[in-house]
């Protein structure tokens, strides 16, 4: 029987040995655990300040108790090592400052949340979305905090009763235990508060957001409309207009029509107050005007073409600038200049030597410089001439009218088409002289007889035609034995012997 006893007891002593090393190993992942935890690495620095403070203290009172008495050398360096100890904690402590009200330091402290941005227009939209998602963040970190706050609180909870079923004092996780659950509590309450602004702002940015989603909507609705309206009216304009030059100043004025409209929605749609503008627009006018005096000319000689139709696409003008000369077709007419392509023409033959060139001629020239429209109002004829001379001597009556019979033979498609359109002209100018016959005239000139004679001629092709009457008038004159075609001339005397003008004046 006492083998029996003393066997039981050896298996119980094992028994609660191994029981008592499978404690000890559950308390060391206890702490592990809480070593990793944010909120107990926080409160073990706060428990580290409170033992810094206890030492420093007592320090404090060891050199104050020491200092009353008798001061042996023994004594004097008791307190020089009590005083360094006194610095040394001192300056732990300051590190350790924040712990100096609160277990947790600043996790405890509710986080600082940015003002909400005010949505006036979609364009901030982005900035509300931005807002949202760090509302959101800012929750999360306050959820993952007391998820953590609340596993320490367990494992504490844990291992306070691992600790009371071993029978081993309790009285440190009873304290720390006690300072998790006043945190625990204490922050749950903050975290509902902040709960609740976070809802609260995120609704107001989600219904900001929403209106301003429905605006955004209104606004493309109205612009697509526009946009319809303006191909609808494009659409109307290609079906009834026939006339090409009409066609395009009319695309013109619809798509310039189209963008002031869409500028003028965008304007009263986003700002609060338009009033204000036009009070801040009509005292900047004066600057504006000043600064930007071209692109305002540019854009009121715009108009003046637009409304007087004094230059259209497709006409052929002349433009005279600082000692240049262009001559050519309009391309295009925008806001702020005339794009012409310059043609081979009498001008570049006579001065520029070349052509084909784009020219940008800004707008507001037709208010500073001379600019010639050669097929205004229709037309499509000018006055052209041609001039040879000939000798004194010459039957110039009979130069004339072979002149005349010439380019009235060449010329005669284009003068009745002249003769046509001056007649539409009637009824928008007053015109005197609507004589279209080609004319030729006789003039003195110091080598002979200049025979001058004028046609009509296409605007856009001059050369072909001048350069036709100028041979056939050349050719004629050769065939004839009284027409001499004269040149400047000079006599030479090789004999130094004196010509017959001279002896007249000697003799004289």
């Amino acid at each position: 029987m006492n083998l029996l006893k003393i066997l039981s007891t050896i298996f119980a002593i094992t028994l609660l040995a191994a029981s008592s090393q499978d404690d000890l190993d559950i308390l060391k992942a206890y702490d592990v655990k809480l070593s990793k935890n944010s909120w107990y690495i926080k409160y073990a620095s706060y428990k580290t300040y409170e033992e810094l403070k206890k030492e420093f203290l007592n320090a404090k009172w060891e050199i104050r108790k020491l200092s009353k008495r008798k001061q042996t050398s023994k004594i004097v360096s008791k307190i020089t090592k009590l005083k360094r100890v006194s610095a040394s904690r001192k300056a732990e402590m300051i590190i350790l400052q924040e712990y100096k009200d609160s277990p947790f330091g600043n996790l405890m402290n509710p986080p600082e949340i940015k003002d909400a941005p005010v949505v006036t227009s979609p364009f901030e939209l982005i900035n509300a979305f931005s807002y949202i998602k760090y509302l959101e963040h800012q929750a999360n970190i306050l959820n993952e905090l007391r998820d953590e706050l609340k596993e320490a609180v367990d494992i504490l909870v844990a291992k306070n009763e691992l600790l009371e079923d071993m029978e081993k004092p309790t009285d440190e996780i009873r304290t720390e235990l006690n300072d998790f659950d006043v945190a625990y509590s204490t922050y749950t309450t903050t975290k509902n508060v902040y709960d609740k602004k976070f809802t609260e702002l995120k609704s107001k940015l989600t219904n900001t957001i929403k209106e301003q989603f429905s605006k955004l909507l209104s606004l493309s609705l109205i612009i697509l409309f526009l946009f319809a309206l303006s191909f609808f009216t494009k659409f109307l304009a290609k079906k009834y207009i026939q006339d090409n030059e009409r066609f395009y100043l009319t695309n013109k004025i619809i798509n310039f029509g189209n963008f002031l409209f869409i500028i003028l929605v965008l304007l009263f749609s986003f700002l609060e107050n338009v009033s204000y503008l036009v009070t801040i627009l009509g005292f900047a006018s004066a600057g504006i005007a000043i600064a930007m005096k071209d692109w305002f000319m540019s854009v009121m000689g715009w108009f003046v073409m637009t409304i007087g139709g004094s230059i259209h696409v497709g006409d052929r003008i002349r433009v005279a600038f600082d000692g240049m000369v262009y001559v050519g077709d309009v391309l295009d007419i925008s806001m702020l200049r005339i794009t012409i392509q310059e043609d081979i023409t009498l001008t570049t033959y006579l001065k520029n030597k070349r052509a084909g060139r784009i020219i940008f001629i800004p707008n507001n020239y037709i208010f500073t410089q001379m600019i010639s429209n050669y097929s205004h109002s229709g037309m499509k004829t000018v006055w052209d001439l041609v001039e040879v001379t000939i000798t004194f001597d010459s039957n110039h009556k009979k130069a004339i009218h072979i002149a005349k019979e010439i380019s009235k033979k060449f010329s005669k498609g284009y003068t009745d088409i002249t003769r046509k359109q001056l007649n539409k002209l009637r009824d928008k100018y007053n015109l005197r002289n609507t004589n279209v016959e080609p004319r030729a005239f006789a003039f003195v000139e110091p080598y002979g007889m200049r025979i001058s004679v004028w046609f009509q001629n296409n605007s856009f092709a001059t050369l072909t035609l001048k350069s036709n009457i100028a041979i056939e008038i050349i050719n004629a004159y050769l065939e004839e034995d009284d027409i001499i075609i004269a040149y400047p001339t000079q006599s030479i005397n090789l004999n130094n012997q004196p010509s017959q003008m001279q002896k007249d004046m000697d003799w004289q």
